[in-house]
């Protein structure tokens, strides 16, 4: 255990290591002010508010240009607006307005004179613009000569973004080599460096910016007492005027309404704009909280709380104290460490379900052989569940398993506290490190068991075979000698068996194919390839049926006939059968995919045919694998069905519920007749191979294959003929009306990169 919580800590001060790092270069390559303009964007939407009143718009509108028919309008209207403005008794009056070149000097005059009745109240705009076409320089704008002499001058220049969006004004800036204050600064009587700027608050709504009509406040018709006391900004709103910009959270606006925008944000002050590297501590001091979260709960928790309080922190300081951070390389740091955490305790989760029993939460053969190569001990032993089946069949999965669990408890009684694992569904093992008084613990526990276990509301007579083999290494040997000598002893009835070197090299290296084999399937190591079947009606491969072959690694080519028997005597055939299921489900959606229309055929063997654990894995399969059940066959043999007829039956009826399909295999070579068949859920009957190959030269082997074909058709049932080696062959079955058939003249088992290629192109019409 300690050195575990070393290894998570290695991981959780790497994890928080790698995200500061991130962070780190997250706000210095500025790569996160995307993100922190959603954030802002965000913020904007959560504190949007209404607009102080005391900056108002005096808007030159489409009513105005309508009643006014003339542009640009005589500067008399302004001087009049101007005279109107200051004896209402408005604080100062700010034009957006270009005044940069002379009109009718009468006009020119009024408005100057106007300007020099109201002092210094009047602000009047410069602003920077394009030289020319192709211009790479600026030139500055400034009113003419005779109104600069009564009136303040103020830069009314709008630079969008890169993207075309506003988001800051200047405080200040140069113009004409003079450093002046914004517009936006002198409406609100804020001082500050020229050529430094500011974000505009755009949480502010535009809609509550009070606003007058030109036309109304130069022909006297307003009430003087709504701008008394107020800022005044005069600029264009009209749409056909032009002076409007892209803005976030707002769109379009006038160029009039984002100066009044940014007015109103200094009015609280110049925002202050600080580095991420405060934000990026506080994002560090959550992921603490993260990588150290013990439960899934509490991650989910502090995963919510931790960008939720970053989150909250930035709305609130920018809300409250004007004080902006940019949050982005905070945030990228508690996204790593989020993640970093999520994948930990996903490869956690994995590690458990690797090394543990799914049913009854018991480690399991893995978890055995991690032990074994971690610390020594003298000997493993196993103990093995007779009647295993039966008893599964009798109460179900989940009562079963609570069953193992309770014999678990008993072999606890004597495994002087070593773990108890679950290698096998029917065997349990452990492991003995003092063998002085073995004899004694096993007598204990033979007396123990002939105790009823209480299960499910019933009392259970259990019988255990006891099993040991001496560790002689670190591998699945040990392991697979103890299950070996438990089965022995159950077999010869003694209930007790010490597996010896000298028990027969045989049976010691079908033990290690054992290992080899679960290793195998585990790796991939175990592949499959199809042979097809041919359509006879159609000349075209309908169906494949898939087959297994295992290249190993140092003994070469193994023939299926020298591995799958040692499967189903040791209970692995129910592993192999779903990883040949599993792989037929992936190539038949790939071929699918290619438009190729074929089903699957898949083996199953007689030992699964009652195996409710089985067939609630295949069942689990299918479903999860989303294809149609009806591109599956399964294919059982004669001598499995007639071996145990009434569980075959059940078996097979719970499969063809599920939509999958049921071939007859090897059919000939047992004891059944046609009217027993009639009476199992079969789609198809595969005659076998030994009365096919020769049934055009043979008279006995075509008469049983034409009257099979006949009577299995008259049943509703499919032929399929397996052992088609040649034309002539291949023609007899035409002829008798057979529907499919398989064997190398039609194609060898073939990869499914290359039965693509096969269906892509090749034609066996005769």
């Amino acid at each position: 255990m300690g050195l575990l919580n070393k290894v998570r800590n290695h991981w959780r001060m790497a994890a928080l290591a790698l995200a500061c790092l991130l962070g780190i270069a997250t706000g210095i390559s500025g790569s996160g002010v995307g993100l922190d303009r959603a954030i802002h964007q965000f913020g904007w939407s959560v504190r949007q508010h209404d607009a102080s009143g005391e900056v108002h718009i005096v808007e030159i509108d489409a009513r105005s240009i309508a009643a006014i028919d003339h542009w640009p309008w005589p500067r008399g209207h302004y001087a009049r607006l101007v005279d109107h403005l200051r004896e209402a008794g408005a604080a100062s009056i700010a034009f957006d307005v270009d005044f940069s070149s002379p009109s009718a000097p009468a006009q020119d005059a009024a408005l100057a004179a106007a300007l020099a009745r109201a002092g210094d109240k009047v602000v009047l705009p410069t602003f920077s613009q394009h030289a020319g076409t192709g211009a790479a320089d600026w030139a500055d704008s400034l009113p003419i000569a005779p109104l600069r002499d009564h009136a303040v001058l103020a830069a009314v220049t709008v630079q969008p973004d890169s993207d075309g969006f506003v988001r800051r004004m200047p405080v200040g800036t140069f113009t004409a080599g003079t450093p002046r204050p914004s517009l936006s600064a002198m409406v609100a009587g804020i001082g500050g460096a020229a050529d430094s700027d500011f974000p505009i608050d755009f949480a502010i709504a535009p809609v509550s910016i009070p606003r007058h009509s030109f036309v109304d406040i130069g022909e006297g018709r307003f009430d003087p007492a709504a701008v008394r006391g107020k800022a005044v900004l005069i600029g264009a709103t009209a749409v056909e005027l032009g002076d409007r910009y892209a803005v976030p959270n707002h769109g379009v606006v006038p160029g009039v309404v984002i100066q009044a925008l940014a007015a109103e944000t200094l009015r609280r002050g110049v925002p202050r704009e600080s580095g991420w590297q405060l934000p990026l501590v506080l994002a560090l001091a959550l992921g603490v909280l993260i990588v150290h979260a013990r439960t899934r709960l509490r991650l989910a928790a502090a995963l919510a709380v931790a960008p939720a309080t970053l989150m909250g922190a930035g709305l609130a300081l920018d809300g409250l104290l004007h004080w902006i951070f940019p949050l982005a390389p905070a945030l990228v740091t508690i996204a790593v460490t989020g993640i970093a955490a999520v994948t930990m305790r996903l490869l956690a989760a994995a590690r458990r379900r690797r090394l543990h029993d799914g049913e009854t939460g018991l480690p399991n053969r893995h978890a055995l052989r991690d032990a074994l190569r971690s610390y020594a001990g003298e000997a493993v032993l196993a103990a093995h569940i007779a009647d295993y089946e039966k008893l599964a069949a009798g109460l179900g999965a989940a009562a079963t398993a609570e069953l193992v669990k309770r014999v678990r408890d008993r072999v606890a009684l004597v495994s002087q506290g070593s773990t108890i694992y679950r290698i096998e569904d029917r065997v349990l093992a452990w492991r003995c490190y003092d063998k002085a008084d073995l004899e004694q613990r096993m007598a204990t526990l033979r007396t123990a068991m002939l105790n009823p276990i209480d299960v499910a509301g019933r009392r259970v007579d259990v019988t255990i075979a006891i099993g040991l083999a001496e560790e002689a290494g670190a591998d699945d040997r040990t392991i697979a000698h103890a299950g070996l000598a438990a089965a022995h002893a159950l077999a010869s009835g003694s209930g007790w068996h010490v597996h010896h070197a000298d028990d027969g090299e045989t049976v010691d290296r079908e033990l290690s194919l054992l290992g080899e084999l679960d290793e195998a399937v585990a790796r991939g190591g175990i592949h499959v390839v199809y042979q097809p079947k041919l359509d006879l009606a159609t000349d075209r491969i309908v169906s494949v049926e898939a087959l297994v072959r295992w290249q190993h690694p140092t003994r070469g080519f193994m023939r299926p006939d020298l591995f799958i028997p040692l499967a189903e005597r040791n209970d692995r055939i129910a592993g192999l059968t779903l990883h040949v299921l599993g792989q037929t489900i992936e190539d038949l959606r790939s071929w699918r995919a290619a438009g190729h229309v074929v089903t699957g055929a898949v083996n199953v063997s007689a030992k699964l045919l009652n195996s409710p654990e089985f067939i609630a894995s295949l069942r689990t399969m299918v479903e999860r694998s989303a294809v149609d059940p009806a591109w599956l066959t399964f294919e059982v043999t004669e001598s499995a069905a007639m071996s145990d007829p009434e569980g075959a039956a059940r078996a097979l009826h719970s499969f063809r519920e599920m939509g999958i399909a049921i071939s007859m295999d090897d059919y000939g070579t047992g004891q059944s007749t046609l009217s027993y068949l009639k009476q199992l859920p079969l789609n198809e009957l595969k005659i076998d191979r030994s009365f096919v190959q020769f049934a055009h030269q043979n008279r006995g082997d075509g008469v049983l294959v034409r009257s099979t074909v006949d009577l299995a058709h008259e049943l509703g049932l499919k032929v399929v003929a397996e052992g088609v080696e040649d034309a002539e062959c291949l023609a007899f079955l035409r002829g008798i009306g057979c529907d499919m058939v398989q064997g190398y003249f039609v194609s060898r088992p073939i990869g499914a990169a290359d039965l693509k290629t096969l269906l892509a192109g090749r034609s066996l019409a005769a």
